[in-house]
């Protein structure tokens, strides 16, 4: 689902509040000034360092005829089951193009994640990097883009939130009624930090690890019940090569006593070629 973090690889309990309230008003009061009382002789924890990456846009070569080849792997299924296959994945920047007015850039892969060649396309200026969507596309795709996938100047640790959105169509029948769900999703990008790594092009060092995360609440139309779906996304950036590795597991939910579905995708850099513009 979040294969446009790669930039050109492809990729709970319900508080009752008010009841909680009423049962808390009586001591709310002395809960205040214990609270008073031991802040004044706590001393609050000192905020994390964060570092900054001193041109950061060297982890994201776009230049046209620029080419990656990697080695993916797939493992899917109910968690009792798991099925393994193997897949090889072709990056090419294709060069610029214009959408809806824009100039993107937009990268060709053949067999992204295994799945069908696909488009992806983005923009980059001196504010990030801004995903513009993909061709084929996923109806809730559609509805979302475009958000940011990086912030520069980039900074680590840090993070932000994607996007938000509640009563989106998700374009699939999930219960099996003819209807399609309707979700509420959010998105937030975390920096973690540098790490070396290493696949079958080498050990690239002090690469950046980004870490996604898509959370999506779908609400079924059948009876009215509301699963829960994730989409996490780990993807490791070298410097004047981008996109080395990426780690994606996404983990739907049981249904109609299904035992629900796993899907972990991984793909190592094997070959690349960097064309400067």
């Amino acid at each position: 689902m979040q294969k446009e973090l790669c930039y050109g690889a492809r990729p709970g309990n319900v508080t009752d509040e008010y009841g909680m309230h009423s049962r808390m008003n009586s001591s709310r009061f002395l809960l205040a000034a214990g609270i008073l009382l031991f802040a004044l002789w706590i001393e609050p924890a000192p905020a994390a360092e964060t570092f900054t990456v001193p041109n950061a846009e060297e982890f994201f070569p776009d230049g046209k005829g620029s080419r990656w080849q990697y080695r993916g792997q797939v493992i899917e299924g109910p968690l009792s089951t798991i099925a393994q296959k193997t897949f090889s994945n072709v990056s090419v920047v294709k060069g610029a193009e214009k959408l809806k007015g824009v100039s993107v850039r937009v990268f060709h892969d053949s067999n992204p994640g295994g799945h069908e060649p696909s488009e992806s396309y983005y923009r980059r200026d001196a504010a990030g990097i801004v995903y513009y969507g993909s061709t084929p596309g996923s109806p809730l795709e559609k509805q979302l883009v475009p958000y940011q996938i990086v912030r520069f100047p980039l900074e680590y640790p840090s993070g932000f939130q994607q996007f938000n959105r509640q009563g989106v169509t998700y374009g699939v029948d999930v219960d099996g009624d003819e209807k399609d769900e309707q979700v509420d999703v959010e998105a937030t990008v975390n920096v973690v930090g540098l790490e070396t790594v290493q696949v079958p092009a080498g050990t690239y060092k002090d690469t950046v690890r980004l870490e996604s995360k898509m959370t999506m609440r779908i609400h079924l139309t059948k009876d009215r019940e509301t699963v829960v779906g994730t989409d996490t996304m780990n993807v490791w950036f070298a410097r004047g090569v981008g996109v080395v590795k990426y780690i994606e597991r996404q983990e739907f939910p049981s249904i109609k006593g299904d035992r629900g579905m796993v899907t972990e995708t991984t793909e190592e850099l094997e070959e690349v070629e960097i064309k400067k513009e």
